[in-house]
């Protein structure tokens, strides 16, 4: 039995307090820090976003095994590759996750497929298809958890666990998570990789905007974007 939360209005969380959970949490594993996250906030203050990229399962898997009550809010692009939502698919079953799918408006999609947007202003096209689902949704809730970890860019080595980012907490519980313990714990659990990854591909984004390459360097093939805007 979890422990009542302790609520947090993340509109009005001082900078001090952002220190003090940085400090509590810190010292703790990625599935302690997600325990912990659920006696600090109540679930219905918690956005928990995946792509169903490369390796979404080690997060997934975490927040299955301690609370799966936890909705996983999935962003429909439009542009995934069929073995994403077939990936999708088989993680949500395998785990009993509670996906919820969101898009673009269906005017402003059609547009950037029309446009082929992707080609002239990569970053307009992420605009209307990943960042601006998720803002109409984002204004629910106090704490956004994201599974980024620092090894993965330069950007994602900036971090801390807790950050605000605009009006929202942004939580990351595999910040510190080496490459090296992510994959033995994918090996010890037997966790299913992206089937994109047997041929190359370590981050898996849009088809149009996606080739293999290591780590995140087939993203936004030959342009030196290297994140879409959601976690900027």
């Amino acid at each position: 039995m979890l422990d009542k939360p302790i609520v947090i209005d993340a509109s009005v969380i001082s900078d001090e307090k952002i220190k003090s959970l940085n400090r509590k949490y810190k010292s703790l594993s990625a599935t302690n820090r997600i325990k912990e996250l659920y006696k600090d906030f109540d679930v219905s203050e918690v956005m928990l976003t995946s792509s169903f990229a490369a390796t979404s399962a080690f997060l997934l898997k975490l927040f299955s095994d301690v609370n799966k009550e936890q909705p996983v809010f999935f962003i429909d692009t439009g542009y995934h590759f069929e073995e994403t939502l077939k990936y999708k698919e088989k993680l949500e079953q395998l785990y009993g996750l509670n996906v919820k799918s969101i898009g673009a408006i269906k005017e402003e999609h059609e547009f950037t497929t029309k446009d082929e947007t992707w080609k002239k202003n990569p970053d307009f096209c992420c605009s209307i298809n990943k960042v601006s689902p998720l803002e109409t949704i984002k204004k629910r809730y106090n704490v956004w958890v994201s599974g980024l970890m620092e090894w993965q860019s330069d950007h994602r080595a900036s971090l801390d666990i807790f950050e605000m980012r605009g009006e929202i907490l942004k939580f990351y519980p595999l910040l510190d998570v080496t490459k090296e313990e992510r994959d033995a714990f994918i090996d010890e659990h037997k966790l299913p990789f992206h089937p994109l990854v047997a041929k190359g591909y370590h981050s898996i984004g849009c088809s149009h905007c996606t080739v293999p390459g290591e780590d995140r360097s087939g993203r936004w093939n030959n342009n030196p974007k290297t994140e879409c805007g959601l976690h900027l």
